[in-house]
């Protein structure tokens, strides 16, 4: 009996992973189809469109998590969690792309979305650790960080977009060629279909997550961090494993940064539709660790970036990457080892 109650979470966590997983691969993909075939994929609202595409899992799961299983922590974790997974994506891109190092081929425009992420992951980070000692100022239910979030978002996705314009003009062509033989219709029809799909495995997800972690016992914090935003961060490791099949380095290295960008607004939304309180009062301060984590593993980025060294270890990953992975896996650990 303790063993099915053992199994049963992690047979159902997943079995969430493969619909997430199947789901949130057609879910960019008829996104990204959309964009094009609409004329948005020329616009700032299309690339609020792709990036929504892919974070979609951690919306609903975010949403989901503060609602039906008034599981904050798991709400949070997922959210800053998927911010950490997604930049050690970059660790995959680069042992993926045999010719040269990532940061060497990699634009320099990816500075901006870079930078603006680490403003956003500043702002949740500080919050936290304000909400810890109860002064962070709150309008209505929310905290006064959630409308600060929402405004700098849609600057930096403005600010990006104007930055890129006439990069993504260039690779607007390449789509277009890509997808002749699917229709608006059938894209429409494909990103309705793989978005409930998402939906449902999103909103089953927060409960499944606090089960995992009473069948360990684990913290929630730990859980929703490392197995939860794993789960939700399938879209965007499908994207870049694409990406690297078509020689599109620079689109999948914007994929994830403007995912992050994303995810951050994501605790906006959360933090509406939590009527307690201020999110961020009401979960762990150790999700300020995967603030400052995932700040460090964007200013490791950008040093990358950069410096542009093109030196491998071993010949699978730079130095960059390297650091990532270790800054990752110690985040992972030192949740894992945290009690209230």
């Amino acid at each position: 009996m303790a063993t099915l109650e053992l199994l049963t979470p992690w047979a159902e966590f997943l079995l969430c992973v493969a619909l997430i997983g199947m789901a949130g691969f057609r879910l960019s993909r008829y996104g990204d189809v959309i964009a094009e075939k609409t004329g948005l994929s020329g616009s700032w609202i299309g690339l609020i469109l792709l990036a929504t595409a892919t974070s979609l899992p951690e919306l609903i799961t975010g949403t989901s998590a503060v609602t039906v299983a008034a599981a904050p922590d798991i709400a949070a974790g997922d959210v800053l969690g998927s911010c950490v997974f997604n930049l050690a994506i970059l660790v995959a891109l680069d042992f993926l792309h045999r010719h040269e190092s990532v940061y060497r081929r990699a634009s320099q425009g990816h500075l901006l979305s870079a930078g603006f992420g680490i403003i956003l992951l500043g702002l949740v980070a500080i919050s936290l650790i304000l909400a810890e000692r109860e002064i962070v100022p709150k309008i209505g239910w929310t905290g006064a960080y959630s409308p600060l979030l929402a405004l700098l978002y849609v600057v930096a996705v403005r600010a990006v977009f104007r930055y890129e314009r006439e990069q993504m003009a260039a690779f607007t062509g390449e789509v277009t060629e890509r997808y002749p033989a699917i229709s608006l219709r059938r894209a429409l029809a494909g990103y309705l279909a793989a978005s409930a799909i998402v939906v449902g495995a999103g909103i089953w997800l927060p409960s499944i997550g606090v089960a995992l972690a009473e069948a360990m016992g684990w913290h929630k914090t730990f859980v929703g961090t490392l197995f939860i935003a794993a789960a939700t961060s399938l879209p965007e490791l499908s994207v870049t494993v694409a990406a690297v099949r078509i020689e599109a380095i620079d689109m999948a290295i914007a994929n994830l940064l403007g995912s992050n960008l994303f995810n951050v607004f994501i605790i906006a939304i959360d933090d509406a539709v939590f009527l307690p309180g201020p999110l961020l009062s009401h979960v762990s301060p150790a999700h300020a660790l995967s603030a400052l984590s995932a700040m460090v593993m964007t200013g490791t980025f950008i040093v990358g970036l950069l410096y542009r060294a093109n030196s491998r270890l071993f010949r699978t990953v730079g130095w960059v990457s390297l650091a990532l992975l270790v800054v990752y896996l110690s985040n992972a650990y030192v949740l894992y080892l945290y009690r209230d």
